[in-house]
């Protein structure tokens, strides 16, 4: 028997079939968009409740209290300390999630499918019936604290920042961390939480999903029961447009004294989740850096043997958010890897990904797509994204026909729109001593240096 040849990749097996699971949708008298996706293939269940209560509605004096607020949902309700609460939950063996992100709050459960609803019943008290004792607030609020000094600390976090801040305006909340502030999470107060429930935590505009081994005329029956004294509309929303800080091209170098290697942010304000040619821009990007065999990841890592791995990364959210490509090289090779980074953005935008690398691609995202959706807790977030972003009903059942629709020409024309190699804002933070002078021959735009 002959042994295989390594050098030649095998080739590529025929795409199997998936089909995405039956989503069954009604809106409730409180305007609460309820989904229910049947998944029979386990007793369990999973709901995602999403209230469009998010970081993007709040000034930065609040900035962090929809983070905070999500997190002091678990302390305890007016009918349960924290810790009968977590009792509550462990007795019908659920697990609890509660999250704040720049979209909403989500607060996500799972259980069997025969404690659906016990889990409504628990969901229906951090909900309707927060109580935000004091002692929890307390160590929410420390944790988050501790959190946002340690990002400041930590180079890779420092150079996230410190691009996002570069990337947007300083009126766009986009441009700071979706913790808030020390200054603004450290003024929060049990009250402000209070007022932020009663203002914001309201069902229209927001989404109930339940995916699991459920009925959906039952699970739409128990909603109603457990949530039907819900009603209202948010008072706040999120009303801004995601300018940018700069459209010229810089450079800024954090110093840290005594680093051996450089954390590298490469990007600029990207595209929201609504354009017309999210499928083209999501493929050109797999081709820059969002896979394994990118051309980033192919010239930084194989080729120069500069990093472990570089990936670049559109983070689409309901306005345009950042899109940055992201490595940690050594002093050394800051320069060069930097160099490296902006050729490649200028080739894609120029030149556009080739048909081979528009078919890998496309192949490879069809193909990953089912494997991201093997549990009811995956399937319930992505029927989620459905009401996040207001996608079509049929969007994940389309989804790997429009995923390989893609031709070269669209993905090109995609990558000339959205990725803009002028427009770049270049963040490394590492030792200015050792990397900065080879910064400034690249000639790529003023080098700024700032203290870490």
């Amino acid at each position: 028997m002959s042994a295989p040849d390594r050098t030649v990749a095998p080739p590529g097996g025929t795409l199997r079939p998936f089909d995405f699971p039956s989503v069954v949708r009604c809106t409730l008298p409180s305007g609460l968009d309820l989904r229910v996706a049947e998944v029979r293939r386990l007793p369990m269940v999973a709901l995602n409740l999403f209230i469009r209560a998010g970081e993007a509605a709040l000034g930065e004096e609040r900035a962090g209290l929809a983070v905070l607020t999500a997190d002091a949902l678990e302390g305890g309700t007016k009918k349960r300390s924290g810790s009968d609460l977590a009792e509550a939950v462990e007795r019908i063996g659920a697990r609890i999630s509660t999250h704040g992100g720049w979209e909403g709050t989500t607060i996500g459960l799972s259980c069997l499918a025969e404690r659906l609803p016990e889990a409504l019943t628990i969901l229906s008290e951090l909900l309707l019936d927060p109580a935000f004792p004091e002692d929890e607030v307390a160590r929410v609020r420390d944790q988050q604290l501790a959190t946002i000094r340690q990002r400041a600390m930590n180079p890779g976090s420092l150079a996230t920042d410190t691009a996002r801040a570069r990337y947007f305006d300083p009126s766009v909340p986009y441009a700071r961390s979706v913790d808030g502030s020390v200054a603004s999470v450290g003024a929060a107060t049990v009250a402000a939480m209070r007022g932020w429930v009663e203002a914001a935590f309201r069902p229209e505009n927001g989404g109930l999903v339940v995916a699991g081994d459920v009925d959906p005329a039952e699970v739409e029956s128990m909603v109603r029961e457990h949530l039907g004294r819900w009603t209202g509309v948010p008072a706040v929303r999120a009303d801004f447009t995601a300018e940018p800080a700069s459209r010229e091209r810089s450079v800024v170098l954090v110093h840290r004294p005594g680093a051996v290697q450089s954390e590298l942010r490469v990007g600029h304000v990207g595209a929201p989740r609504s354009i017309p040619d999210y499928y083209p821009l999501s493929i050109a990007n797999m081709v820059l850096g969002g896979m394994f065999t990118s051309r980033l990841n192919l010239n930084l890592r194989e080729k120069n043997g500069f990093t472990y791995g570089v990936r670049s990364r559109f983070a689409f959210r309901s306005q345009a958010g950042p899109f940055q490509v992201s490595t940690a090289v050594g002093n050394d090779v800051t320069a060069p890897a930097v160099r490296e980074i902006v050729r490649e953005l200028e080739g894609i935008a120029t030149d556009g990904p080739t048909e081979d690398e528009v078919a890998a691609a496309r192949d490879y995202a069809a193909g990953v797509f089912g494997l991201h959706l093997q549990t009811t807790s995956q399937i319930a977030d992505r029927v989620g994204q459905l009401v996040v972003f207001g996608l079509p009903d049929d969007h994940f059942d389309r989804y790997r026909d429009d995923v390989r629709s893609v031709t070269r020409a669209q993905a090109a024309e995609s990558a000339a729109r959205w990725i803009r190699p002028a427009e770049a804002q270049i963040v490394v933070v590492g030792d200015a001593e050792v990397v900065a002078d080879p910064l400034r021959a690249l000639e790529l735009g003023p080098v700024e240096v700032e203290e870490g």
